[in-house]
């Protein structure tokens, strides 16, 4: 009877598992090397942010979406760590409110910096919100989404947030 008990609990917790999606595997992608910037207009932009991926700490890397400028501009970082030598290509992509798409190639070399071109405001305190999604491709050839963050514009004026 106890074991009979055990093993349906067992099969409960599988099942809560996978109906999370915890058990999902890693996306082994493979990004273009090269260098791009395109704009093109999506049919329903998504301004939501997603989940980010955890990367292990022994091939771990950071990279930093810095906030958006008075002029629209959001920086891009790559930070570098552990896992630096094993980058093999760093995608950011900016999907802006009016749905148009930006997507660089950023450096593999700590420090490298980019900047996107963001939606500009009116000059108002708050304004319209971009998505910045960057994904890091590994040499083995596995994707990590290690940010998924949303920029709003932030005009010149001394007072608000």
């Amino acid at each position: 009877m106890r074991a009979s008990a055990f093993i349906v609990v067992i099969f409960l917790i599988c099942g809560a598992v996978a109906i999370a999606g915890c058990t999902s595997s890693q996306s082994a992608t493979a990004l273009s090397g090269s260098s791009s910037s395109s704009s093109g207009t999506t049919a329903s932009p998504s301004l939501t942010t997603g989940p980010t991926d955890v990367m292990p700490s022994n091939i771990a890397v950071t990279v930093t979406v810095g906030e958006k400028d008075y002029l629209g501009k959001i920086p891009v970082t790559f930070n570098g760590g552990q896992g630096q030598n094993n980058v093999h290509t760093i995608t950011v992509t900016m999907t802006r409110a009016d749905g148009s798409t930006q997507t660089e190639t950023l450096g593999s070399d700590a420090g490298d910096t980019i900047n996107l071109d963001g939606t500009r405001g009116s000059g108002s305190l708050s304004g319209q919100s971009d998505r910045v999604q960057v994904s890091i491709t590994m040499n083995n050839g596995i994707t990590y989404n290690v940010a998924d963050v949303l920029r709003e514009y932030r005009s010149r004026s001394g007072t608000g947030a």
